[in-house]
């Protein structure tokens, strides 16, 4: 691109991390409130589409984002939009409208994918083309009409590639064999091929990508060193771990598509694996996509070890019936994701002054 400036300035794009913020506000809020806990006032469509708001609202939003910044196309933030307004029309109790919005943002990702790969033909950039698609396709049968567990297998596989795509992408000074990329490969297609099949033949697979993440991660190096990159190793590894027992769980499902087991299986990889792997990545996506400068600060371990507490907290409970457990792991899971952005937003700050 040489020198010309970007096709939308950073300060212009924190409109749309905040669109995606208002679903995360109201994901967790419908989320407590289907436990008997209602922090601030949220409908009914909040609380039943919880999971939507968060997987494909607030999280759809992010990697949208991120997508589109490195895109550096006009086009390519119609799709952080369209996720962004379409978690605010799931709230406000418009799900069909909000359905479709999230469709379009998840069909914008596969363009914006299809360009990449255009670009430079590689495994990570097909595995994130594919990860697109699942999304598209899980949104696509929550616009269709269809409960939130039917589109569930298909977030899980788009958040799994994205992120395995992700870390093989920047794990790649890690010497690998042809065997450890054809591993990867059989992984990815499994997971996608899977999502229409069966979540317990997801969750062998999923036990499969957290031991190729294991063994292959460049995260095995960066623990043994100091601030930020021991840190960011620090949430790889533990999310890695979340994934693992996430995947153990869904196996041991069967046909559930409700119950505690089902819960504690799908918080541990939606909470677990994923919150680790944003609270790893944000002190470097964020300044990646608002030119901000987010200092490292040790302050960070204290949200994760938060995270982790919590959630095994919620996972015990779930497993051992115990609502007073898992209603404690999940309110400690709210506070985690809030201490986090707090002090994300304090070393913002403090940075600038």
């Amino acid at each position: 691109m040489g020198g010309l400036p970007p096709a939308l300035p950073p300060r212009a794009r924190l409109p749309l991390l905040f669109l995606g913020f208002l679903s995360l506000l109201a994901g967790i809020a419908g989320g407590l409130a289907r436990l008997g806990f209602e922090p601030m006032p949220v409908s009914d469509d909040g609380v039943l589409l919880h999971g939507a708001l968060l997987a494909s609202g607030f999280f759809g939003t992010l990697i949208a984002l991120e997508r589109a910044a490195a895109l550096d196309r006009l086009w390519g933030y119609a799709s952080p939009l369209a996720c962004g307004l379409g978690g605010l029309a799931l709230a406000g109790g418009a799900p069909r409208t909000g359905s479709v919005l999230l469709l379009a943002g998840a069909v914008l990702l596969v363009a914006m994918s299809a360009v990449f790969v255009r670009r430079q033909s590689s495994l990570e950039s097909w595995t994130l083309a594919g990860a697109a698609v699942c999304w598209s396709a899980g949104n696509g049968v929550l616009a269709a009409g269809a409960a939130v567990p039917a589109a569930v297998p298909w977030w899980i596989a788009f958040f799994a590639l994205t992120i395995g795509a992700e870390r093989l992408e920047l794990s790649r000074y890690m010497p690998k064999s042809g065997a450890a990329h054809a591993a990867f490969l059989a992984i990815a297609i499994a997971l996608a091929a899977g999502a229409p099949i069966s979540l317990a033949l997801q969750g062998a697979v999923l036990g499969a990508l957290a031991a190729w993440l294991f063994a292959f991660d460049i995260a095995r190096k960066t623990i043994r060193g100091i601030g930020l990159p021991r840190y960011i190793a620090a949430c790889l590894l533990g999310g890695y771990a979340w994934l693992a027992i996430g995947g153990v769980l869904l196996a041991a499902l069967g046909a559930q598509r409700a119950g505690p087991l089902y819960d504690a299986a799908l918080h541990a990889f939606f909470v677990g694996f994923v919150f680790c792997m944003v609270f790893g990545h944000a002190p470097v996506i964020l300044p990646a996509v608002l030119r901000v400068a987010l200092g490292y600060t040790p302050r960070f371990y204290f949200a994760l070890g938060l995270l982790h507490l919590s959630l095994a907290l919620r996972v015990a409970g779930d497993l051992a019936g115990v609502h007073g457990l898992r209603a404690a792991g999940s309110i400690g899971n709210a506070a985690a994701i809030a201490t986090f952005i707090a002090l994300a937003a304090w070393s913002v700050l403090a940075r600038r002054r």
